[in-house]
């Protein structure tokens, strides 16, 4: 593999960088003071024609794989943005994999040209209060009724809900049988509209990305058309854990990104602030801590490219990108965390944004799966030890 960037790579970077720049720090300090939505930041993001980045030409994207991916992540959380700006359109940009590998034509040529311009906004439905990260648990119902499924249950962290006219649902087809506990869940791309009465939205008080609407929803004999079904009936899952790599490596680029941030703001302060007559960044106190993370964050990011790689190479990366995306969750939350003690008191305001990229850095340790589940699939799918659950 090649690590050195293609000349189209370096301007994909180049031209994120450009954009993001109009949208620094105190855009989303504000926005996240506010928890007001990024309006001006999603446009222009669609303006400059951005959310086509994974989708196929003939449908109005630029058809480029995770590697191009992780620049684009990568270069959002850098910014200042952090995982407020990145959720905003990782959702948009990675999620509509499951339409375009398996949906059929008429739904691509229904669907994709707006996902691609941003017209539409597409939200993902998959998590349960009462599964967990035990998927096989759902308990999302969709009834088979003639033409159409009716779906009766509940979601939550559903992002970007308030706003969306897409939804990617999975839900329950079929009775869980505990001998095949994935079968029976069905993958569906929804028309959606929260003031329908079949639908109840409410967002969630959280302590990060709170820019970006966090919701709980539920259905109650929302209708969903068959031809709206991505798929056949009952392989919804599988078609879900064909893209859980690329997901990993996206949050490892955004781990990766946030942690650079906090460096660079804790850098600079200790350039400029003065105690005992020596800025404090000339004390190994604080340059060591700092420089360990660097370390950290660029093993990470090397790691990054070679998970992006195989990926799109249709090599075999699973342990890469499980193991990429805990090791630069941890090494984003200290590298956040050594950026606030690093600030002292100035550290804990939100003046100086370091606070806020501590707060989002946390996401990345356990969302899309926790490092510990991630610690059990290299013991078992890499070292070979027996499961216990």
């Amino acid at each position: 593999m090649e690590f050195s960037l293609s000349e189209e790579q370096r301007l994909i970077r180049k031209e994120i960088r450009r954009l993001c720049a109009d949208f620094g720090d105190e855009y989303w300090r504000e926005k996240d003071a506010a928890k007001e939505y990024p309006e001006e930041f999603h446009q222009t993001f669609a303006d400059q024609d951005w959310y086509g980045l994974t989708i196929p030409e003939e449908y109005g994207g630029h058809g480029y794989g995770i590697q191009e991916g992780i620049i684009v992540q990568q270069e959002i959380a850098r910014s200042g943005a952090a995982h407020a700006g990145v959720g905003l359109t990782g959702t948009q940009i990675f999620n509509s994999a499951p339409l375009i590998e398996y949906g059929t034509t008429a739904q691509k040529e229904a669907y994709l040209p707006g996902i691609s311009t941003g017209e539409s906004r597409l939200s993902v439905a998959v998590t349960e209060p009462n599964a967990g990260l035990d998927t096989s648990r759902l308990e999302t119902f969709a009834r088979r009724d003639g033409d159409e499924y009716v779906v009766n249950g509940q979601k939550v962290w559903i992002g970007g809900a308030q706003r969306a006219d897409l939804m990617l649902l999975l839900a329950r087809t079929e009775p869980r049988d505990p001998e095949h506990r994935f079968r029976g869940l069905t993958l569906f791309l929804a028309e959606f509209d929260k003031d329908l009465d079949t639908v109840d939205v409410v967002e969630m008080d959280k302590a990060g990305r709170v820019a970006l609407d966090s919701n709980e929803v539920w259905f109650e004999d929302f209708r969903i058309p068959v031809e709206n079904r991505i798929g056949e009936e009952g392989k919804g899952f599988k078609y879900l854990l064909t893209f859980a790599n690329s997901e990993r490596i996206l949050v490892a680029a955004t781990a990766i990104g946030i942690g650079l941030a906090a460096l660079d703001k804790a850098s600079s302060y200790a350039s400029e602030r003065v105690v005992f007559d020596n800025p404090i960044g000339s004390y190994q106190g604080i340059q060591h801590p700092l420089a360990d993370s660097w370390s950290k964050l660029s093993l990470a990011e090397a790691m990054t490219q070679k998970a992006a790689w195989l990926y799109d190479n249709g090599e075999e990366c699973g342990p890469e990108s499980n193991a990429v995306k805990m090791r630069a969750s941890e090494a984003s939350v200290e590298a956040c965390e050594r950026a606030v003690r690093t600030l002292g008191g100035m550290g804990y305001s939100e003046e100086y944004d370091v606070a806020r990229y501590w707060r989002e850095s946390i996401i990345t340790v356990i969302a899309p799966v926790s490092n510990e589940l991630i610690k059990n699939y290299i013991a078992q799918k890499v070292l070979g030890l027996p499961r216990s659950y």
